[in-house]
């Protein structure tokens, strides 16, 4: 009797374990995403469904609700002239910039796909764009390039074509600030270029035994096989652009008196976050007083910002291409994507010489 009752209650102690450990079983995935779900509701849900309530109300910021108006925050949306242009500008900005960015992109990474030499140095080269386009730096060499005597007004006037504003003009102002969206393709680029890689290389030599050309492989391969990478980059890019256009409106129209003191108060703050140390601080104090020196004697900060940002990630490429050919630096020039790239440098340089003397001649004449 003591075995045979002993057995029972051991059978049911482990039936009571087994139906425990089933039980943790079926909850244990949701304990283990419980802080992730808390986190969504917090900073995700919740700021959504505010805001959509928000949205058939007229709410203020400092005094709250006022009263519910239904849909009339709606129809303002789509009626009025001034946010009806807004709405066009951006879906200009976005249908501009978007196909722009990824055909250029996927051209690029479908060349830089071969193998040919020093390729390292250029996807680097094509991927720095992505890295430096909102920085100030670039804000500064793209003001350079394009104001009235810059670069390509230079370049306009020696081939005998009038200059154009392109910065002030509202027919060219969108579009330079589209060319510099698209010319942030690198991001776009090392998707593409990743995607290639994992196209099998059997498709290509099968094709090309039945005679396909590159054109018809490149359109019955290698697009249907990275049409996911297609769909991700135009989504991600079609985001980016709404975004990017609302912070470029809203900076813009920040007055200067404004803008200049809150941009130098985060100079400071992030000069003294980093290290939380007040030497930093003082070197930004110090950079400051060089920059104040420099404009004063008309000195441009284009080529100083652009050494600062650009330069250890020069050396270290060029450094990089020097081992890859031995120290040769005939790796330079044997492509022509090589030549192409020091010619327009070239090109670049002279024409900022150019202008640097024609202003010359005039302030003298």
């Amino acid at each position: 009797m003591t075995k045979t009752g002993g057995s029972s209650a051991a059978r049911q102690d482990l039936r009571r374990r087994r139906g425990l450990s089933k039980l943790e079983q079926g909850y244990m995935g949701f304990v283990l995403i419980l802080p992730w779900l808390i986190g969504f509701c917090i900073f995700k849900l919740y700021p959504f469904v505010s805001s959509l309530v928000y949205s058939f109300t007229d709410y203020d910021l400092f005094r709250g609700v006022q009263n519910v108006v239904g849909f009339q925050n709606y129809i303002d949306a789509f009626t009025k002239a001034k946010n009806v242009k807004a709405l066009k500008v951006t879906f200009t900005y976005a249908f501009m910039t978007v196909p722009l960015k990824l055909i250029f992109a996927l051209f690029i990474a479908y060349i830089l796909n071969f193998k040919i030499k020093g390729v390292g140095l250029f996807r680097t080269a094509y991927y720095v764009p992505s890295i430096l386009g909102g920085s100030v730096a670039i804000a500064v060499l793209w003001k350079a390039l394009f104001k009235n005597d810059g670069v390509v007004n230079t370049i306009l006037t020696m081939l005998g074509f009038e200059s154009i504003n392109f910065l002030a003009d509202k027919n060219w102002a969108l579009f330079i600030i589209c060319l510099l969206r698209v010319w942030q393709f690198g991001s776009a680029m090392v998707l593409f270029l990743a995607a290639l890689k994992g196209v099998p290389e059997d498709l290509y030599e099968a094709a090309s035994i039945d005679g396909a050309t590159k054109g018809r492989q490149f359109l019955s391969i290698t697009i249907p096989l990275i049409s996911p990478v297609i769909f991700y980059n135009l989504v991600t890019q079609l985001v980016q652009g709404k975004f990017l256009t609302n912070l470029f409106a809203k900076v813009v129209s920040v007055p200067q008196e404004i803008l200049t003191p809150i941009i130098v108060m985060f100079c400071f703050a992030g000069a003294f976050s980093v290290n939380k140390s007040y030497f930093d601080v003082l070197v930004a104090l110090v950079f400051c007083a060089v920059a104040w020196l420099l404009r004063k004697i008309d000195f441009p900060a284009v080529p100083i910002l652009l050494g600062l940002v650009l330069g250890k990630m020069a050396e270290t490429n060029f450094r990089r291409a020097l081992m890859v050919s031995r120290g040769s630096y005939s790796i330079f020039v044997s492509s022509p994507f090589c030549i192409a790239f020091l010619a327009l440098t070239a090109l670049v340089i002279g024409s900022v010489a150019f202008n640097k003397m024609k202003a010359r001649k005039k302030k003298n004449g």
